[in-house]
């Protein structure tokens, strides 16, 4: 399962990157290929929140769900996808000076059946690159 990892240090106080990033409506501003978030159904203990997405990977359409596992207000929120792309995102919010150290560790399943096994290369490259827009993103997004 490959497995990417980031961090990034933002000029904002940790509860406005925290409140941003549990936002799963707000995932495609940040999240280049994120096509659409619906049926967002958030709980008020965070665990157990879920949405439903469609996500765009080397040129395919994918449809899933995801729910969140585990949530520490402004410290921690990992959720996870068991349908379309298997997926577990890890984020951690740490107070960096002013700001904020926001780390991801997400680990993924590349749905070969559907993209070929040659093509797990050249995904896994995109899906590096992904991410490194995607906490550029947020960055952009929370300083601003």
């Amino acid at each position: 399962m490959p497995k990417i990892e980031r961090s990034i240090t933002i000029n904002a106080p940790v509860e406005k990157v925290f409140t941003y990033i549990n936002d799963p409506e707000l995932n495609p501003e940040w999240l280049p290929s994120m096509i659409e978030v619906k049926d967002v159904n958030m709980t008020e203990q965070g665990v157990g929140s879920h949405f439903k997405w469609v996500y765009k990977m080397a040129g395919i359409r994918f449809n899933g769900e995801t729910t969140t596992i585990e949530h520490v207000p402004n410290q921690r929120i990992v959720v996870q996808s068991k349908v379309g792309i298997k997926s577990t995102w890890s984020w951690t919010f740490e107070p960096d000076n002013d700001g904020t150290r926001l780390s991801l560790a997400v680990e993924y399943t590349i749905p070969i059946p559907v993209l070929g096994k040659l093509a797990e290369a050249v995904v896994s490259k995109q899906n590096e690159k992904e991410a490194d827009a995607a906490m550029a993103n947020i960055k952009a997004k929370m300083e601003s």
